[in-house]
């Protein structure tokens, strides 16, 4: 099969605007919409894998092996920890993700709890279930002038920034590299993010970490997911924060350690946190952070999967990347051989 009409498969629903143009762009080849695999282990048909020369999923099926002529995959997701046991560089297989469709929905999610916690809605709701009219200063701080810090600076981070400046947020960064202009690797919605990277008051580097925690009202968590980054935040970076900051993590729980996160919010080393990603899925009644006073949890909706935007936005990418690969042009968000590594 020419690179000019690639057989394509889709594991997700339809999206009729952007399998028409699937279609156009493949007069020779084929398209395939499969079942939305969204669960780990789903094998498929082997007749269904043999022949796919792109592969258009959020998980790939278990029976991976059985991709004969597989060249490139793009995920709907922004992380790609499911790709990282397979052997994807072995084989030349390239790999882009689905960074810029979940940006505005978390970065929204971000938002709500940042306010949530400067104006103490938990107590706000605690005072209306009691029939309590308490008007005390703690339930009238405003936002203006607090600081934010974004451990990651990708898209997420980036319409966070957006909107947190707006409303006159000081905002840092702490990133590996410089914040280079995006606007030509990486999907964005337009009129959202900060592709140029020139929002941040401060950046900071990995070894300016304790600076950099220390200073923080709010720390909004926005790496992925790797064994570089597991278990990054511990009690040592927990305990840099000050007591009075909210950590905010909508990004994967397992960033940050477990049990130092459960004592930080039961030992008061910080004032709170909001939780969109879990330990487990779904979290066991019994664990400890159900419990407690200081957390506010969602059960991992903040990029709106279900919304109305989610399905037209990641075809948009797809479409966009098929007529670049048709085109051998560069790939929007492809992953990096050092990313595949999971470094």
């Amino acid at each position: 099969m020419s690179s000019s009409s690639p057989n394509v498969l889709v594991l997700l629903d339809d999206e009729k605007r952007g399998s028409d143009r699937i279609r156009e762009l493949i007069p020779g080849g084929r398209l395939v919409i499969g079942p939305w695999v969204q669960d780990e282990g789903v094998n498929l048909p082997v007749d269904m894998l043999r022949d796919v020369d792109v592969l258009f999923c959020e998980l790939p099926p278990v029976n991976f092996d059985d991709f004969k002529q597989l060249r490139w995959i793009q995920l709907t997701s922004a992380g790609y920890g499911q790709v990282l046991n397979l052997p994807i560089q072995e084989r030349g297989i390239r790999v882009t993700n689905g960074l810029g469709t979940f940006d505005v929905p978390i970065a929204e999610w971000n938002l709500m709890m940042i306010l949530a916690w400067q104006r103490n809605l938990l107590g706000l709701l605690e005072n209306q279930r009691t029939q309590t009219f308490d008007r005390a200063a703690k339930f009238q701080q405003e936002l203006r002038g607090a600081r934010v810090g974004f451990y990651g600076y990708g898209g997420i981070a980036r319409e966070t920034a957006r909107l947190t400046k707006a409303l006159g947020l000081e905002v840092w960064a702490l990133s590996r590299g410089d914040l280079a202009d995006r606007s030509k690797s990486t999907f964005c919605v337009e009129g959202t993010g900060d592709p140029a990277g020139v929002l941040p008051d401060r950046v900071f580097r990995p070894d300016q970490l304790r600076e950099f925690l220390g200073g923080l009202d709010y720390l909004v968590l926005t790496l992925p997911l790797t064994p570089a980054t597991r278990g990054l935040i511990g009690e040592r970076e927990l305990r840099m924060l000050k007591p009075s900051a909210v950590l905010i993590n909508c990004a994967r729980a397992a960033i940050v350690e477990e049990t130092a996160y459960v004592r930080s919010l039961s030992e008061g080393w910080i004032r709170g946190s909001s939780l969109d990603v879990h330990y487990a899925y779904p979290l066991p009644p019994e664990h400890p952070l159900w419990a407690l006073p200081n957390i506010m949890m969602s059960p991992h909706i903040s990029g709106a999967a279900a919304g109305t935007h989610f399905l037209s936005r990641t075809y948009t990418i797809f479409v966009q990347n098929l007529e670049r690969y048709l085109a051998g042009r560069p790939l929007l968000n492809e992953l990096s051989a050092r990313q595949l590594a999971g470094k």
